[in-house]
């Protein structure tokens, strides 16, 4: 997969090039291809929408895990689980990297999140994950209510079960502030990826942090969407790969904006 990604980035940015060097000087002559459409498993309305907030590693890593999801409807990377306030990246104090997922429960739940949760990442691990060592890594489940606690507990136990030569280390604790990162930290891994970005329409920061479709693109990015969802998104940029080929190939006459086939009239 991640071959067949770096060929894919390979010819995007190949195509942009010589669209960008024949139309230089005339670019607001054409209309752009299509954006990367928003999936269509989004909620008419966002007032039922629950919020779980996780830390397992990079928050880089876990925005991506959760944002391909179907039902989730926003991510944020952030501060949580101590007691500074207002951390930032270089000065977190004693809270870890977290991620908070808001989620359509008709489309997915708590209990399917602690699934994905447990999956992806190592809770043996003590003081980091994977390269990343430090307490900001640890493995925490931060809950709201009762109900959320008791099904962390019970997915903590059967994890346990599976772990029987060495300590979970996760914990569970009741949510308390979660603080927002800094805009850099946002959707991270599709930030990475220039040309996404473009194929996005270039959303303005804010829009990014609270877009749906970014949120999984980003997980496309780092090559963490399920399987279903990659190939719905290669289907996606595939399309735009061929709108933008058909515009490379009919680029002398786009020259002319007054050509009669000019695309857009």
């Amino acid at each position: 997969m991640a071959l067949l990604q770096t060929n894919t980035w390979h010819r995007i940015s190949t195509i942009l090039f010589f669209l960008v060097f024949l139309l230089y000087g005339r670019a607001y002559c054409i209309r752009g291809p299509s954006r990367i459409v928003e999936s269509s498993k989004i909620p008419s309305s966002h007032q039922s929408l629950k919020t779980a907030v996780f830390a397992l590693g990079s928050f880089w890593r876990s925005e991506a895990v959760f944002g391909c999801l179907d039902g989730i409807v926003r991510t944020t990377v952030g501060y949580a689980g101590g007691s500074r306030l207002n951390p930032e990246y270089r000065s977190l104090g004693d809270h870890a990297e977290s991620v908070r997922v808001e989620y359509d429960p008709k489309l997915t739940s708590f209990r399917q999140l602690l699934e994905v949760f447990w999956s992806s990442h190592d809770s043996r691990q003590v003081f980091g994950q994977g390269p990343d060592v430090g307490k900001q890594y640890r493995s925490i489940i931060f809950t709201n209510g009762t109900e959320e606690s008791r099904l962390a507990a019970v997915s903590k136990e059967k994890e346990q079960l599976k772990s029987r030569g060495s300590a979970v280390t996760t914990q569970i604790q009741q949510l308390g502030a979660f603080y927002p990162a800094e805009a850099e930290h946002q959707k991270f891994e599709l930030k990475r990826k220039p040309f996404l970005l473009q194929l996005m329409g270039n959303l303005p920061e804010e829009e990014l942090e609270m877009s749906t479709l970014a949120a999984r693109v980003n997980g496309y990015a780092a090559d963490l969407c399920p399987p279903k969802t990659q190939k719905q998104i290669d289907a996606k940029i595939n399309d735009i790969i061929r709108k933008v080929g058909l515009l490379v190939t009919t680029a002398r006459p786009l020259l002319d904006c007054k050509s009669p086939n000019w695309l857009g009239h």
